[in-house]
């Protein structure tokens, strides 16, 4: 338990900011899930799409300041690269 009035703010505000970090981070896992779904299941233009989703929540993470700019990146690199492999594959 906080023991000024400042810290019971900052607890409040943490709270916000962690389930807002929350939720951002889970939409990320999930439009993630279903690029990988779709790659693994060869549908190009399924996976082509889940992938511009997934770089827009990417960087709108980013924004939120939820993630860092270069995992970010990282993270879109990786994944353009596995839809290229998996469309020269076929």
């Amino acid at each position: 338990m906080p023991n000024t009035k400042s810290a019971e703010r900052r607890m409040r505000g943490s709270a916000r900011k962690q389930a807002r970090n929350t939720s951002i981070k889970s939409r990320l896992h999930t439009l993630e899930k279903k690029y990988e779904v779709a790659v693994a299941g060869g549908k190009k233009d399924e996976a082509t799409a889940a992938l511009l989703a997934v770089t827009s929540a990417f960087d709108k993470g980013v924004k939120a300041g939820v993630l860092k700019k270069a995992t970010a990146n990282r993270k879109k690199s990786r994944l353009t690269l596995r839809l290229n492999k998996a469309v020269a594959a076929k």
